[in-house]
């Protein structure tokens, strides 16, 4: 039997009765055609599924009353921050999907020396508000309770700046010496850099090597900033995180 999930940016527990926001309302009652009394699974990112049923459904909303509350534990025990370099349109989107299936936690979209894409302040914040809504929805399909974060645009040098010093840092160079298989076993977090469509420039690449990152080879071919992140992200789980058996 399919369980559907929804995400709701409210406050939940056992018991409330809560007014469903519009996306969540047109997606239960609209697409998926739920009707009064009809069984979902809420979740707002507080690490817990939610068990409702809907007790008012209307042309201008819905209502649902939480049943029920239970933890979910699928977080994986590496926790990925992926420095991603801004790709065009649906290809961004498909890495902030497959990347929160594969279960990184947070995300670092930037703009570098080589970046195809540019965004001023208006679009960049319709594209940041686009990508948490891409992380809600993968998180919704995935059984993930708690959703990644997703930074705003920015550029490399800010991101950079930025990180937590505790990290492990790892950079995706064709030419390093240091396979994943050759990694030690990271003491904390770890952030994994990948360029844009362009590549890393030199100036990129330097900015990256400062700050702290090694560099990791994945291979003898050439990756595509799509393919090359789920790959290293995918690698990097099935060495030190949950999806080795």
């Amino acid at each position: 039997m399919r369980v559907i999930r929804a995400f709701v940016d409210r406050p939940l527990g056992p018991g409330a009765s809560i007014e469903l926001p519009d996306d969540a309302a047109a997606h239960l009652v609209r697409v998926l055609r739920l009707r009064e009394g009809d069984a979902c699974v809420l979740f707002n990112g507080d690490g817990f599924d939610h068990d409702a049923r809907l007790v008012k459904v209307g042309k201008r909303g819905a209502s649902a009353e939480i049943v029920g509350t239970r933890a979910v534990d699928v977080e994986s025990p590496l926790r990925i921050t992926l420095v991603q370099g801004i790709a065009r349109g649906e290809k961004m989107d498909w890495i902030l999907q497959k990347a929160t299936e594969l279960g990184v936690a947070a995300f670092l979209p930037v703009s570098s020396d080589r970046s195809e894409v540019r965004l001023d302040a208006e679009r960049a914040a319709k594209r940041h508000a686009h990508w948490r809504s891409v992380v809600t929805s993968a998180c919704e399909q995935s059984w993930r309770a708690r959703v990644p974060e997703v930074s705003a645009p920015q550029p490399l040098a800010a991101a950079l700046a930025g990180l937590a010093g505790s990290s492990a840092r790892w950079l995706l160079d064709p030419e390093a010496e240091t396979g994943i298989a050759a990694l030690p076993a990271p003491s904390g977090d770890v952030v994994l850099a990948i360029g844009p469509e362009g590549g890393w420039s030199a100036n990129d690449r330097a900015a990256l090597v400062a700050a702290g990152f090694g560099g990791l080879r994945l291979g003898p071919r050439i990756l595509r900033t799509e393919t090359a992140g789920m790959a290293a992200i995918a690698a990097l789980q099935a060495r030190f995180g949950d999806l080795a058996g």
